[in-house]
C-alpha cells in the first residue's frame, strides 16, 4: 500500500512540473535562494580569444555569489563545435555543482545543432535541471524550488521557456513569438500548482530569451520607473501571443527575466509585474557597448518580494532594487 501511494504521488508532482525534477532546489535556512542569470554568452569556439572575457565573467560570478542556481537565458554558444563551445560554457557550473539550465536564444540552433540535439546534450550534463525531452521539441519546463522548512512543500516556482527564433509568417516578419499552446502549458502548470497551494499562486519568475511586446509598452508609460541601463530599443515580436495577459490572470509571475537586447540591463514595473533584462555576459564576439556581467536574484521564501542587482568584474555591483518597494 506505502509503494501505491508513493507512487502515485511521484505520477501527481511529475504531471505538474512537465516529468520528475532531477533534484531538489530549496530555499536556505535564512529564506533565501538566489539565482544567477547569465545571458547571451555568445562564446564562439572557433574565436577563443575573444569569447575569454565570457568565461573569466562567469567563473568570477559564481566564486563571488555562490548561487543557489544559474539559469542562462539564450544564445550560449554560436559557432560550428557547439558541444564542444556548450562543455566550456558550462563546465564552471559543472566542476562547482551548480544547479543550473538553459533556454535557447534566436542564434544556438543556427550552426551544427537541431534545438533538440541541444537540449538531450544539455540535458544530460550533472547537475542540469532540465528534464528529458519527451517530444519533438525543446520543451518549455517549470522548476520548483522547496521550503526551507518542509522539504515536501513547493515554495517558489521558475519558469523556463522557449521564446523561439523567427517569424515564418511573410505578413508578419521579424521575431517569433511564445505559441498558444506554449501560453496553454503555462496557464495549465500555473493552476495545478496554484490548486494544490489551497487556492493560493505560489510566487513565481519566468526566463526566456526575447522580450515580449509589454517590454516595449513598459518604457512607453512615464509613470513607470526604470532602474538600469537602456542602450537600444526592445527588439521583440511585432505580433502578440498573450503570455502576459496569462501571467497577469494566473497571479503567480512577479518578475520576467529575458536577454537579447545586449546594450539593455534595466528593470522597469508593469503593471505589477516586473519586466527585467539580465546583464550581457559575452566577449568581443557581437556587438556590445556594456562591460559583461550577470543578473543575480534572490528570493524571499513565503513572501512575493525578491532582490536584484548586477554583478560586475571585480566586485562592482549596479542596479540594486527590491520588488516591489523600489518601483511603488
Amino acid at each position: 500500500m506505502c509503494k501505491k501511494i508513493i507512487l502515485c504521488l511521484a505520477v501527481l508532482f511529475g504531471t505538474l512540473t512537465g516529468s520528475a525534477q532531477k533534484e531538489v532546489l530549496k530555499f536556505s535556512r535564512d529564506g533565501k535562494f538566489k539565482i544567477v542569470q547569465f545571458t547571451d554568452v555568445h562564446y564562439k569556439y572557433d574565436d577563443q580569444v575573444n569569447s575569454q572575457i565570457s568565461l573569466d565573467r562567469i567563473n568570477e560570478v559564481l566564486d563571488t555569489e555562490h548561487p543557489d542556481f544559474v539559469i542562462f537565458t539564450g544564445d550560449v554558444v554560436v559557432s560550428n563545435e557547439t558541444f564542444k563551445g556548450l562543455d566550456i560554457v558550462l563546465e564552471p557550473c559543472v566542476k562547482r555543482n551548480i544547479p543550473f539550465g538553459v533556454v535557447f536564444g534566436n542564434h544556438d540552433d543556427e550552426y551544427d545543432n537541431t534545438r533538440p540535439e541541444l537540449y538531450d546534450y544539455i540535458a544530460k550534463k550533472k547537475g542540469c535541471m532540465m528534464p528529458a525531452r519527451t517530444g519533438d521539441v525543446a520543451p518549455d519546463y517549470v522548476l520548483t524550488v522547496m521550503s526551507s522548512k518542509d522539504r515536501n512543500k513547493e515554495a517558489a516556482l521558475l519558469y523556463c521557456i522557449d521564446s523561439h527564433s523567427y517569424t515564418k509568417i511573410k505578413s508578419v516578419p521579424g521575431y517569433d513569438w511564445i505559441k498558444f499552446d506554449q501560453v496553454a502549458w503555462y496557464r495549465n502548470k500555473s493552476m495545478g500548482f496554484t490548486k494544490q497551494n489551497e487556492g493560493a499562486p505560489l510566487p513565481a519568475l519566468a526566463f526566456f530569451h526575447i522580450p515580449i511586446p509589454e517590454y516595449k509598452d513598459a518604457v512607453m508609460e512615464d509613470k513607470n520607473r526604470l532602474f538600469g541601463v537602456r542602450g537600444e530599443g526592445v527588439a521583440c515580436p511585432t505580433a502578440n501571443s498573450g503570455l502576459f495577459t496569462a501571467i497577469k490572470e494566473c497571479g503567480d509571475v512577479m518578475g520576467v527575466f529575458v536577454g537579447h537586447d545586449h546594450n539593455n540591463d534595466y528593470a522597469v514595473a508593469y503593471k505589477e509585474v516586473l519586466l527585467a533584462y539580465g546583464r550581457y555576459t559575452g566577449g568581443n564576439t557581437v556587438y556590445n557597448n556594456l562591460t559583461n556581467g550577470a543578473r543575480v536574484i534572490i528570493l524571499q521564501e513565503g513572501k512575493r518580494k525578491f532582490d536584484s542587482y548586477i554583478r560586475l568584474a571585480g566586485g562592482e555591483i549596479e542596479s540594486r532594487i527590491s520588488y516591489p518597494g523600489s518601483f511603488y
